[in-house]
This record gives C-alpha cells, sequence and structure tokens, in this order.
C-alpha cells in the first residue's frame, strides 16, 4: 500500500517541521510515503480546491480532515487503514485543507470525512498530529509498544 498525505502551505514552525520529519520517517518504516506541499493560491477557496483536485490521482482512495467528519480512535483508525491495505489497491490519501477550510468539491470528492478531535488545532499543529497518529495506528497494526 502507497500511502500519501497532501496539505495547503508550507509548515512554518520549525519545531513542528522537526516533528513531521520525525513521525516521516517512523512510518516509513511501515509503508512508502509521499508528503505533498500545495503552494497556497491566491484566489480564495475555488483555486485552492482545484490545486487539491489536480495533485489527487482519480483512483485515490481520499480522506479529508474535516471538523465534521467521524470521529475514530487510534484503534478504529488502525482498523480502518488495516483493512484498506488488505483489501484495497489504492494509494491512500489523507488531505488537510487550507486556513478557510475545505471547498465543497474537495470533501464530494472524498471518501471518508474524519476529524481529528471537536477542538480547532493550528495548520501546522494538524499536520503533527495526523502524522503522528498515522504512525501510531501502523504500530497498532504491528503490535508495537508505542501504541500503548
Amino acid at each position: 500500500m502507497k500511502l500519501r498525505v497532501l496539505w495547503v502551505g508550507k509548515t512554518k514552525n520549525s519545531q513542528i517541521a522537526k516533528l513531521c520529519a520525525e513521525y516521516a520517517s517512523r512510518i516509513e518504516h511501515f509503508l512508502p510515503l509521499n508528503i505533498v506541499e500545495v503552494k497556497e493560491p491566491k484566489g480564495g477557496m475555488r483555486a485552492e480546491a482545484e490545486k487539491i483536485e489536480a495533485a489527487l490521482g482519480d483512483s485515490d482512495r481520499v480522506v479529508v480532515l474535516d471538523p465534521k467528519g467521524k470521529v475514530w480512535t487510534s484503534e478504529q483508525l488502525a482498523k480502518f487503514i488495516q483493512q484498506h491495505m488488505t483489501s484495497d489497491s489504492r494509494r491512500l490519501t489523507f488531505v488537510i485543507g487550507g486556513y478557510e477550510g475545505l471547498a465543497d468539491s474537495v470533501r464530494s470528492r472524498a471518501d471518508v470525512q474524519w476529524s481529528l478531535s471537536p477542538l480547532t488545532f493550528t495548520h501546522d499543529l494538524t499536520r503533527v498530529l495526523l502524522l503522528e497518529q498515522l504512525y501510531r495506528a501502523l504500530s497498532i497494526i504491528h503490535n508495537l509498544p508505542y501504541s500503548r
């Protein structure tokens, strides 16, 4: 299985960028990971949606992070990823939108809408939280002590 994370804009905080790199490295022990930073376009949400949609492959299984999405425990996320690994050959792509949120066209393209939490986080922090949860899910799947 191939795993991809797509987000809008650069990670501005250097400490957060280091954490993202650390978790990306850990994830890559299990799966190939591709992180795509879509440049923040001028032109608002519509232009951003076009860039995100252009970066998605036609066959990608897309999970968008959205505050109104499903709330999963780490174990439920692990089960979702494991089911995908065993029964779906498509690339699994997680999408974090820009500061205005996601356009309806991106939400409708998604196979799953997932909420990390009902709390609000900065976009930089959301990136590291997503990567940490992906690593935790893979640790659960492989029965490693990190997940406990």
